[in-house]
């Protein structure tokens, strides 16, 4: 493919992937704080402990930011800290595992930490937590999560099943046309299936840079098996499309 995309700015701030058609009975609210805005599905609203969460997590990010600030643009991985807080560390070994800076698992790390720390509270079985298309999932049955991919024609139009026994899951896509993380490539959607959000976020973010070389969603998906602790991998990039791993996709 010839250059480079724009992005797609507008598509980023409406987020209209956020109107889900069935939410499972489960409840629909919004956390803003600051930069972070969470969409969240839970048996009950849970407003207020998600605002908790929310707050307690980023004072921990920031916090180690102002004594570490070589961590917020750092674009390699930096080395393990056995004296940062426990999501920290997870951001950065995410980092080491994708072969990217430790800020590219950012969304997926609050996602995640947010979400476990719900399920701790009483009458919360169940949640998702969705950060700017990045995902942590624990439901009691199987579920389906649909793509979106820009202006692809193939946005919208396939989901990925996700089993109960596969939960709780990160789902974390990185896109070089729609939204505001910085991505290096041309993909529309990178959507990686992980245990770990974190681990989902930054290697959707890695292996979104690879198809920036030239579009070939072989090189991407030839360097997923290497990144270890992946479930598997979904690359749209206009009309085509790969996959790899342990992942079942439906037609929408």
């Amino acid at each position: 493919m010839a250059g480079k995309r724009k992005k797609l700015p507008e598509s980023y701030r409406e987020r209209r992937y956020r109107r889900i058609p069935d939410p499972g009975g489960l409840q629909s609210f919004q956390i803003t704080v600051r930069e972070t805005d969470l969409h969240i599905l839970a048996p009950v609203d849970l407003r207020e402990e998600a605002t908790n969460l929310v707050v307690q997590y980023r004072n921990q990010l920031e916090n180690y930011l102002s004594r570490c600030p070589a961590f917020v643009d750092a674009l390699t991985p930096l080395s393990d800290d056995p004296t940062a807080v426990p999501l920290v560390r997870d951001m950065l070994q995410a980092g080491q595992a994708a072969g990217v800076g430790p800020m590219a698992a950012v969304a997926g790390v609050i996602a995640e930490y947010v979400g476990r720390g719900l399920l701790k509270g009483e009458g919360c079985s169940e949640v998702v937590v969705e950060n700017g298309g990045d995902i942590f999932m624990k439901r009691g049955r199987e579920s389906i999560v649909a793509i979106f991919a820009g202006e692809s024609p193939l946005s919208y139009r396939l989901g990925l099943k996700v089993p109960a026994g596969d939960m709780p899951v990160g789902i974390c896509t990185s896109s070089g046309t729609v939204g505001h993380s910085l991505s290096l490539g041309q993909a529309d959607s990178v959507t990686v299936v992980a245990r770990s959000t974190a681990l989902a976020d930054a290697a959707a973010t890695r292996l979104g840079n690879e198809v920036g070389r030239g579009g070939d969603l072989g090189r991407a998906l030839a360097l997923a098996p290497g990144i270890g602790g992946l479930t598997g991998v979904m690359i749209v990039i206009g009309e085509e499309l790969g996959a790899w791993g342990r992942i079942e996709l439906v037609e929408l």
